[in-house]
């Protein structure tokens, strides 16, 4: 099983950013997906989940402090899940990870998103 960021860089204040998370070995749609980050010296923050249930019935999830200007989303036909990520401030400035989680849990290797 392999879970692959990629989207990441560096971007100015309000910009926007895509972030994308391609899985082999499972089925996307059939985990709860997540999106956490590390900022420098700082614990993991969790920014964003996904349900694994129908489409119709989805329900995702924000931290507080991205409410509003992040969106988390899968494209089952890709196997792969998103997070757009607008009006970016400088303490967004992270590693960012994708999970994968059913009865294991499962990882990225991270995508850098700079703000400044």
């Amino acid at each position: 099983v392999q879970l692959v960021e990629s989207g990441g860089g560096l971007v100015q204040p309000g910009e926007s950013l895509r972030l994308s998370c391609v899985a082999s070995g499972i089925t996307f749609s059939r985990h709860d997906m997540s999106w956490v980050r590390q900022a420098p010296g700082k614990e993991v923050e969790w920014v964003a989940g996904i349900t694994s249930l129908p489409s119709l019935f989805r329900a995702a999830s924000y931290a507080d402090s991205v409410k509003g200007r992040f969106t988390i989303s899968q494209d089952n036909a890709k196997n792969k899940g998103y997070l757009l990520m607008n009006n970016l401030k400088t303490e967004d400035t992270a590693v960012y990870y994708c999970s994968a989680i059913r009865s294991v849990q499962y990882w990225g290797q991270g995508t850098q998103v700079t703000v400044s």
